[in-house]
């Protein structure tokens, strides 16, 4: 019997290569051939080809992040974590020869995998809704811009607005622009559909949406707006999804995705909108606008601080979606004044942070004033994002900070009648002509700027570290030229301790921590430690057999290190054998490394304590020069 495995683990550093060494193992016991691919930091080892899987009489897949597998398609497969690799080997293998393995179709990837996210990832209502915002935000701007290109170049300005003439090229690109927003609600909730129930969603969602969009059908004159999208969508999406789960006979399981599920879930969808849901929803829509459009005062200021924080908080993430969302919608509703102080609010934590590094090179390292160069630019085209690097390093100083400049900008925008008729934000949409008041739009921009660049400086402490930049380029050529050939080239005598003191897991990582730190290791032991802890939320890094094995990468490190410690009496790590762990090895890796080196080394080190005299070799050291001599076998 032949059989094939691939093992992978999120950081690729120690759980993919102990799998892969147990699995070896427990098959050559068997008396079964064996083929494991590892899927580490240094890529694909040992790669499966089509003759191997030609040939193979199933596959084991032990792996704790996604692995493709049509490749394997007819053949048995398992599905199991990277812990299964290590603590059951023997029972994967025997489950082949038991033959009660499920051979794996290309149809059923769609569910299995649609299943596992839903499981794993960010509450599934937020992923939907965002999926079909992801679809409608191109009509939004193309719409938008259109629209503003055809009133800046060809409109007319008369004491009713700016008039674009009738018989204009300019009259034909407006309608152009008004014809991508009418497909902006269809999109919407066809794509919130199809994210639910793929691609049989589609055609319900768009026509529920179309519905929503078109007070007609239900007695409004205004539509429900995207509030009515966003209802289509899911009602649509969920009615496909129950059409889709009916078990029916062979004949009419060809028909279902394009004919069935589409016409009655259109018809439940279309039929609920016109008699039940439409008018409410319209009428709340309207009011909601009507609201809007009619806020002064004290209340469109405080709805200007709440998106301002919104969207400085998360830069990219759920907060910051809602509330471009919400600014979005208002525009083709004709309020551009919701998306006005957005589009400030916008460009503000990243251009801030890159005029804080400008104004005062003592506060940041030349790594991160780099990075404020770069997020600077990245400002000037409304990309929030380019803050990230800053508030992932120094969140209590840099969040606050730029959520305080977009609130500012954000006020003195909505004070100052700032309009953006695109979905977009950040000094290049008013250079595009698409913002109403374009003195203001800066004044407001600039303002936020410098209130964020001013407070992070102030919070902020001088770096301890020598910015001259002599100095620098001759510690990368270091660490470039450093040529790693056995383990204790990553780890010292300072780096072991055979007396570890903590008594629990957490107290333990902070113990080795320590040492890493206090040997020039890492710039960081917060922001390293949530690297390690983040790796153990996704699974348990006590492997059993006394061993747990924390790692992380991290841009908190300098470079490659290794440290070791032994807890005689052990500490509880959630391992799946129920052992507490004795064998403690931290890695301390780069996010970004200058080679591959290290990461060899630690595959042997993986493979090296599946050996059970290693590891009695490893528990019975008195002193940390002699697990040091024991370490140096490693190469």
């Amino acid at each position: 019997m032949k059989i094939l495995a691939v093992t992978a683990c999120p950081v690729g550093i120690a759980h993919t290569y102990m799998a892969a060494e147990n699995l070896q193992k427990a098959a050559d016991q068997l008396g079964v051939q064996i083929k494991v691919e590892t899927q580490g930091s240094t890529g694909v080892e040992n790669a499966l080809t089509d003759k191997d899987i030609q040939e193979a009489d199933g596959i084991i897949i032990a792996a704790d992040k996604s692995v493709p597998k049509e490749r394997f398609a007819g053949k048995k497969v398992i599905v199991t974590g990277v812990q299964d690799g290590i603590r059951r080997p023997e029972e994967l293998i025997s489950k082949f020869q038991n033959g009660d393995i499920p051979v794996y179709k290309p149809e059923q990837r769609s569910i299995e995998d649609t299943k596992k996210e839903r499981a794993s990832k960010q509450n599934p209502i937020y992923r939907h809704l965002m999926n079909g915002v992801s679809y409608m935000i191109p009509f939004i701007v193309i719409g938008g811009l259109l629209i503003a290109i055809a009133l800046t170049l060809g409109g007319e300005k008369t004491p009713g607005g700016i008039v674009i003439p009738e018989d204009s090229i300019w009259k034909t690109i407006e309608s152009l622009g008004g014809a991508a927003f009418t497909f902006m609600i269809p999109i919407l909730a066809g794509f919130i559909a199809v994210s639910i129930a793929d691609r049989p969603g589609l055609a319900p969602g768009m026509i529920g949406g179309f519905i929503a969009a078109n007070g007609s059908f239900y007695g409004s004159e205004a539509g429900a707006g995207f509030i009515g999208g966003i209802i289509a969508g899911f009602l649509a999406g969920y009615v496909a999804l129950a059409i889709k789960n009916i078990k029916v006979p062979k004949a009419l399981q060809p028909i279902m995705p394009i004919i069935i599920i589409p016409i009655f879930a259109s018809l439940i969808v279309g039929l609920a909108f016109i008699y039940i849901i439409g008018a409410p929803v319209a009428g709340i829509f309207e009011a909601l606008t009507t609201w809007l459009a009619g806020m002064q005062g004290t209340s469109s200021i405080l709805l200007a601080i709440i998106l301002g924080a919104m969207i400085s908080f998360d830069m990219g993430g759920p907060f910051n979606k809602v509330a471009f969302l919400f600014g979005s919608a208002m525009i083709v509703e004709g309020n551009y004044g919701i998306m006005g102080p957005i589009a400030v609010a916008i460009c503000i934590p990243p251009i801030g942070m890159g005029l804080a590094t400008f104004l005062n090179k003592k506060k940041y390292r030349k790594t991160e004033q780099e990075a404020g160069k770069a997020a600077f630019t990245m400002g000037l085209f409304g990309i929030t994002e380019g803050a990230i690097p800053f508030a992932a390093q120094d969140p209590l100083r840099v969040i606050p900070s730029i959520m305080v400049g977009s609130m500012v900008g954000s006020v003195i925008a909505m004070i100052g009648n700032v309009g953006d008729r695109v979905a977009h934000g950040g000094p290049i949409v008013a250079v595009l002509g698409a913002v109403d008041n374009v003195v203001m739009f800066f004044i407001a921009a600039i303002v936020g700027v410098f209130v964020t660049a001013i407070m992070v400086n102030f919070l902020k402490k001088n770096v301890d570290v020598d910015q001259a930049p002599s100095v620098e380029p001759q510690v990368a050529e270091e660490n470039k030229v450093k040529q790693i050939h056995k383990l204790t080239d990553i780890i010292s005598i300072d780096l072991i301790d055979v007396n570890l003191q903590g008594t629990s897991r957490d107290s333990v990582i902070d113990e080795l921590i320590g040492k890493l730190d206090r040997n020039g290791v890492l710039d960081s032991k917060d922001v390293f430690k949530q690297a390690i802890l983040n790796r153990e939320k996704e699974s348990t890094t006590g492997l059993g057999m006394n061993i747990a094995i924390p790692h992380g990468k991290s841009k908190a490190v300098r470079e490659p290190a290794v440290v070791f410690g032994l807890k005689r009496d052990g500490v509880d790590w959630h391992s799946l054998d129920g052992t507490d762990a004795k064998i403690i090895f931290m890695i301390a890796v780069p996010e970004e490394s200058a080679g591959n080196e290290h990461l060899k080394i630690l595959q042997m080190l993986s493979r090296k304590l599946m050996d059970d005299s290693f590891r009695n070799e490893l528990l019975s050291v008195q002193s940390n020069e002699e697990a040091y001599k024991l370490l140096e076998k490693i190469h």
